[in-house]
């Protein structure tokens, strides 16, 4: 008989260890693309290409549906659209369902941009995941899936969860400046 995972603990030691390696990833990430950013002298914000591919998947919406769905806030992918939009790679097109507000949908342009995006995207997956076998490539998209997908599961919780800790708080408030 095995151990129901709900109910078998889970070593501190790989808790760490994963914790870890997600902190390391998003510094990589951050830095990858403030270098990006710099190398394109501002005229790439990598972020912002996550609207293209938003934009594919779930057709034209309107921004708030947009900042929902990336997890991110108004100002953000306003500033992130009006660039876009700038560049001709998204455009503003009235609501089919209430012609007072607009929704944003990917130009062919935009589509174009996303493929080169992809493609430079996925070529550098391929030099990452290069010396993997087959199995393990397709075992760590699977698990990263479905991590990704059971971190959006429980987000709401762990936010509920810290804020009813009110011992943690004085860890995360601003140091008082001293007069």
């Amino acid at each position: 008989m095995t151990d129901d995972p709900a109910t078998t603990a889970i070593p501190d030691g790989v808790l760490d260890t994963i914790g870890f390696q997600i902190t390391r990833l998003t510094k990589l990430r951050d830095r990858t693309n403030a270098q990006i950013a710099a190398l394109t002298n501002g005229e790439v914000e990598p972020g912002a290409f996550a609207i293209l591919f938003h934009l594919i998947h779930q057709g034209p919406v309107r921004s708030g549906v947009l900042a929902e769905g990336l997890f991110s806030d108004a100002s953000t992918i306003s500033r992130q659209v009006a660039t876009l939009v700038k560049r001709g790679l998204i455009e503003r097109r009235a609501d089919p369902a209430d012609g007072r507000v607009s929704v944003l949908a990917i130009t062919d342009a935009g589509l174009a941009a996303a493929a080169e995006i992809r493609a430079r995207r996925n070529q550098s997956l391929s030099t990452i995941l290069g010396a993997w076998t087959p199995d393990e490539r397709e075992s760590f998209a699977e698990l990263l899936h479905r991590f990704v997908d059971d971190y959006e599961v429980n987000r709401q919780e762990m936010l509920a969860n810290l804020a009813t800790h009110k011992e943690l708080h004085p860890y995360f408030r601003a140091p008082e400046k001293n007069s």
